[in-house]
């Protein structure tokens, strides 16, 4: 597996070309982009500025493991869902154009008195249709475990079933819900086949069972990206050499 960060937030003040520097010094693999931040990756950008970034990324070794959003497809209100939908899709066509393997989108809970059941099966819908449009540029749609009970990964597993389509994944969120009895080997059952990303948190956290996490990412055969998902600090560089080195003494021992 591969170590990268989410420009959420540590990275949310590098433009571009600092990104690519400063991961390629610090010697992280790959980098989500993350809307919103200074990196200005936006649907906004030109053709012409789009095959810039695409070639900036050409010529680093850093690569660009996907774009991060934050569409979500829970509202009650059928237009939110549809301007949801359809903010998806262009962003799907930008990660086509610069080079992007798959965009972020996730589910943010439950709408007070909604069914849950139905809400579910909403979200499926909405994810199957993006997940068909993102197919046919080879995009992938990740599906962040985000939300207070749709990021329960049995509701989660649900909805990715109700998407019912194979260009629907997951992006493993690392949150407090996964650990059951101080393991996470139940919950990350239930959609390992299926996950194309994983999101870290801080690794000091010693009530989520990192070391585990990264052994049933090996026995899955998992060989993406995972990203620090980490607080901005006043020195962001110093944070991710520290970050690094624990990544690296959490890893499993290599196969024979």
């Amino acid at each position: 597996m591969q170590l990268g960060i989410v420009t959420y937030n540590i990275a949310k003040d590098w433009d571009l070309p600092t990104i690519l520097k400063n991961l390629e010094t610090l010697k992280y693999q790959g980098v989500e982009l993350r809307t919103t931040h200074k990196h200005g990756v936006e649907v906004d950008l030109t053709p012409a500025q789009r095959r810039e970034v695409r070639k900036r990324f050409e010529d680093s070794p850093v690569e660009l493991a996907g774009l991060g959003s934050a569409f979500e497809y829970q509202s009650p209100d059928p237009a939110v869902v549809r301007k949801n939908i359809e903010g998806t899709k262009a962003y799907v066509r930008l990660a086509h154009d610069i080079g992007a393997p798959g965009v972020k989108v996730r589910p943010n809970g439950v709408p007070r008195g909604a069914d849950l059941d139905a809400t579910l099966r909403q979200i499926g819908r909405a994810l199957h249709e993006v997940g068909e449009d993102a197919a046919g540029f080879g995009v992938e749609i990740r599906v962040e475990v985000h939300g207070a009970v749709t990021q329960e990964l049995p509701n989660l597993a649900k909805i990715i079933a109700y998407a019912d389509h194979p260009n629907v994944f997951v992006c493993w969120n690392s949150n407090p819900t996964d650990v059951q009895n101080g393991s996470v080997r139940a919950t990350f059952r239930l959609v390992a086949d299926k996950i194309r990303e994983v999101h870290l948190h801080d690794l000091y956290d010693e009530a989520y069972p990192w070391r585990e996490l990264f052994a049933l990412l090996q026995e899955a055969g998992y060989e993406g990206f995972t990203l620090a998902e980490i607080p901005e600090s006043p020195d962001p560089l110093r944070v991710l050499r520290y970050f690094r080195a624990l990544w690296l003494a959490y890893q499993p021992p290599e196969k024979p």
